[in-house]
């Protein structure tokens, strides 16, 4: 009987974001996107650097050459995650109309996008990020602080002007948050719900929790 522990998401393949926070193709790449495939079927703790060294087929001095420690590795692919995450909010946010309602609907959705196409980078850095020292993680989490605000201050401003009437403004964003953390857990890319209808579904869910009175 195999004792290999069971994936903890329905993807296969990991794969870093076309985004210029991740490096070009070579060894340094290799090991992060080998690294994020162990992660996140198997878990951080559960990986030691000797998993990830025959994973490679190198030894395990050679990973040193590139990265100080496992937890430096964890803390790019939680670097890259973050700033990947935070281009596309960013992006969709400046696209969207001047209205609360629109920029609601453009952050969840690519908020959404994000987590279902990366889903095992989506899982490393939601499940994972903790594992790693304040100063491993402050990149990300200013990164996820700004990330944040720019949804309260969406959700703010569509009180203010009287479009939304959530029953908990904070704990209906965490809520909208937390719907694209759980997508790895439960989505399977290239079944028979299409990532853009799930962006959309989750960008007209999110209004809905809002309360929104200005018509989705």
């Amino acid at each position: 009987m195999s004792t290999s522990p069971r994936s903890r998401l329905r993807a296969t393949a990991a794969r870093l974001p076309p985004t210029a926070a991740a490096p070009p193709e070579g060894t340094r790449r290799r090991i992060l996107e080998t690294a994020l495939q162990l992660f996140a079927s198997r878990g951080y703790h559960d990986t030691s650097i000797r998993d990830l060294a025959s994973a490679l087929e190198l030894r395990p001095s050679a990973l040193y050459a590139h990265f100080a420690a496992k937890d430096h590795v964890l803390a790019e692919l939680v670097r890259i995650g973050h700033e990947a995450h935070f281009e596309a909010l960013e992006t969709a946010f400046q696209g969207a109309k001047p209205t609360p309602a629109d920029q609601v609907r453009a952050l969840v959705h690519a908020h959404t996008r994000v987590h279902a196409e990366h889903p095992q980078l989506a899982l490393v850095v939601n499940e994972e990020f903790y594992a790693l020292s304040l100063e491993l993680a402050a990149p990300a989490q200013a990164l996820r602080d700004k990330a944040n605000a720019m949804l309260i201050d969406a959700i703010q401003r569509g009180m203010a002007q009287g479009q939304f009437s959530p029953l908990h403004p904070q704990i209906t964003a965490a809520a909208i948050v937390g719907m694209g953390s759980r997508i790895p857990h439960w989505f399977e890319p290239g079944g028979p719900i299409a990532v853009e209808t799930l962006a959309k579904t989750h960008a007209e869910l999110a209004l809905r929790m809002l309360g929104s009175v200005s018509g989705a």
